[in-house]
């Protein structure tokens, strides 16, 4: 189970304190925006630069107007005050508020919340290794929306219901023609004959921050890096397993439904030298 540092939380609307948004905004209607979730440490949000990136090129696929956008949110941010402990920020971007009908308003204008809230903690130390299953949901492959962490996440909710055991803290989730892909919160990463392997992002999931952080980390450490399509059964097979994001960092995978596994060498690696990438960065 999880605890929170002691902090207030505070939320941002287009950049003024608030908490409510118009009834007709398309993210409530349609899903129609986009969300990043960072890591704040030392009063800095961790990875910023590759968070906005992606969040641009969401912009991009879903037809959100994004001109000022950048100076917008480093103003928001400006008015936040960002805590030494760390925190969670969320990011969401709506395409604002719109008649009936999914036509994009022309103009649109775009909604900017900020979150705040304290960072969970973990006494069961899940970086020392977690337990996860398969989940029977599958996810829809749909090149036009893969990658970007867009506000669709029904397929995750669906998933994550699958489940109610407290020790078990991931579930792990295929597409629709068998491959894996990711958890329904988080990136998957294996290691198999000296290769650090990951799924390949071109047809569903969320292309993670930390998840191609860590690509570079491996190649760094010597490893051979690899993207593509594996069965479940691959996956099992492998000598290393841990899933990622940019909150947990790296949680090592110490049993995968019936099958059990230890922390290996490479993960533990890979763990401190994200570590210091992060309080670096």
């Amino acid at each position: 189970m999880a605890s929170q540092y002691s902090m207030q939380a505070q939320t941002l609307v287009n950049g003024l304190p608030a908490t409510q948004i118009d009834v007709t905004d398309r993210a409530l209607a349609y899903g129609h925006g986009l969300f990043e979730t960072l890591l704040v440490l030392n009063g800095k949000p961790v990875f910023y630069p590759a968070h906005l990136q992606r969040l641009m090129n969401g912009c991009m696929r879903l037809g959100i107007p994004a001109a000022g956008l950048e100076r917008q949110l480093e103003t928001d941010l400006e008015c936040l005050a960002l805590p030494e402990t760390p925190a969670v920020l969320k990011l969401i971007l709506s395409c604002g508020s719109g008649g009936r009908g999914y036509l994009t308003p022309d103009p649109a204008s775009p909604l900017r919340i900020l979150m705040l809230t304290p960072m969970p903690t973990y006494p069961d130390q899940p970086e020392r290794g977690v337990q996860v299953r398969w989940c029977s949901t599958r996810l829809a492959r749909q090149p036009l929306l893969s990658g970007i962490k867009h506000l669709n996440r029904l397929e995750q909710v669906l998933a994550r219901n699958e489940w109610s055991d407290p020790a078990v803290r991931e579930g792990l989730m295929c597409d629709t023609e068998g491959w894996v892909v990711e958890g329904t919160m988080s990136n998957l990463c294996f290691i198999k004959q000296h290769r650090f392997c990951t799924p390949l992002l071109d047809q569903a999931g969320i292309e993670g921050v930390v998840r191609n952080q860590l690509l570079q980390l491996a190649a760094d450490l010597g490893l051979e890096t690899e993207q593509g399509y594996y069965t479940p059964a691959e996956v099992e097979s492998a000598e290393e397993l841990f899933i990622c994001n940019s909150l947990i960092g790296i949680w090592p995978i110490t049993r995968l439904g019936e099958r059990r596994y230890t922390p290996g060498p490479f993960t533990a690696k890979l763990q401190a030298a994200l570590q210091q990438r992060m309080i670096s960065c």
